[in-house]
């Protein structure tokens, strides 16, 4: 599979695809979006005061009921028209409530033994999933349905890459934000379950979907970015998390546990350490500089394991076994559609950011031990623009 193939002809263009309902709802989706967007930006533009601060949270509650339309919409005529691989989908989804019950039941009771409890719980559930792409990877269903065996993945890198990456991830999350004692309480728990739901009906609102895997969206990273600078860089790291779960069940492509991993998970883990510059003190007045630094390291972070996963789990597509033509096979594919997807994520935040009620109001939402800088110097909570 030549470059030229791969970006000219295998990449599938969405905005005006009427071909299959799905597509055909995600295309009427995506301008209903892009319509929305532009309404609200507009209102923003028109109305000031306190009007503009009930706009606001009256939005959050539309962009929510809409968020949750698209996306039980799409996965609904997904499962329909694609089918699901049982072996993957259901393990995965019981993981994904294991995850979210968990949340849950440390709200209210928040103990050092809850926290045993559930983690034991979490971690058999994940090990479940790991056993059952294990066994579906074993089988070379997965490697054969995508037209390479077995032996063109290298499992000792992948797995070696899936331990160092979520190690890094894990680490750099909480260095990050070591600062923060509290841990996930209601406000917390439901602002991760909006900004997870808006960011999964954005993900299927896609401008160009790749041949294996990936695809450009119109921000949908966006209100994982914004969580992460409310809430910090531990809690955006777990959000993440969660949401590349539920990419692994829109869209699996799935070759070998491992990669597995690394294109889901951690690859959307990394988008939790986009609020790692909220309390960087030179930039307080300039929380535009703030979330677009932010973006841009978790976005190198994300393309940084994609990268690796197409170079040990993909490398047969780039039709040569000689170390060079898979590296830049890797890049070129993986730098086709990370880099524009967060690129748009990073404008769109830039955007939002740029907004001095927007920015009152994530400030108020952030936890008091991160909100110093704010009753220090109220004045620092409008942005210079």
């Amino acid at each position: 599979m030549s470059i030229n193939t791969l970006l000219a002809d295998e990449a599938t263009w969405y905005p005006l695809l009427f071909d299959t309902p799905k597509n055909a709802a995600g295309c009427i989706f995506f301008w209903l979006v892009i319509a929305f967007a532009l309404i609200f930006c507009l209102y923003m533009l028109l109305i000031r005061g306190e009007a503009r601060k009930v706009f606001l949270k009256a939005s959050v509650f539309v962009a929510l009921a809409v968020a949750c339309v698209i996306g039980f919409t799409m996965l609904a005529l997904s499962l329909f028209e694609d089918g699901i691989v049982e072996i993957l989908f259901y393990p995965i989804l019981v993981l994904i409530a294991t995850v979210a019950g968990s949340a849950i039941v440390l709200y209210f009771f928040p103990s050092k033994r809850t926290f045993l409890l559930t983690g034991c719980i979490v971690g058999i559930a994940l090990l479940s999933v790991l056993i059952c792409t294990g066994i579906h990877f074993s089988s070379g269903d997965a490697a054969e349905d995508n037209w390479i065996t077995n032996d063109d993945v290298n499992s000792v890198a992948l797995y070696i890459s899936a331990v160092l990456v979520v190690a890094a991830i894990v680490a750099a999350g909480f260095l990050l934000d070591r600062k923060t004692q509290k841990g996930f309480d209601a406000k917390s728990i439901a602002y991760a379950a909006i900004c997870i739901a808006m960011s999964f009906a954005l993900s299927w609102l896609r401008i160009v979907k790749m041949p294996q895997g990936g695809s450009i969206t119109i921000a949908s990273l966006l209100p994982m970015m914004v969580y992460s600078y409310m809430f910090g860089t531990k809690k955006g790291v777990f959000a993440g998390f969660v949401y590349g779960l539920l990419q692994a069940v829109q869209d699996p492509y799935i070759l070998h546990p491992a990669q597995f991993i690394l294109d889901y998970p951690a690859a959307f883990a990394s988008i939790g350490l986009s609020g790692m510059f909220a309390d960087f003190r030179p930039l307080e007045k300039r929380p535009q500089i703030q979330i677009a630094l932010g973006g841009i390291v978790a976005g190198i972070g994300r393309f940084a394991i994609h990268f690796l996963s197409g170079i040990f789990a993909f490398g047969a597509y780039a039709g040569s076994e000689k170390l060079s033509d898979i590296l830049l096979y890797s890049l070129t594919y993986n730098a086709g559609y990370v880099l524009p997807d967060i690129v748009i994520a990073i404008v769109a935040s830039v955007l939002v950011f740029s907004s001095p009620a927007f920015v009152r109001q994530v400030r108020k939402v952030r936890p008091a031990e991160k909100s110093a800088i704010s009753e220090k110097n109220p004045e620092t909570e409008t942005p210079s623009v």
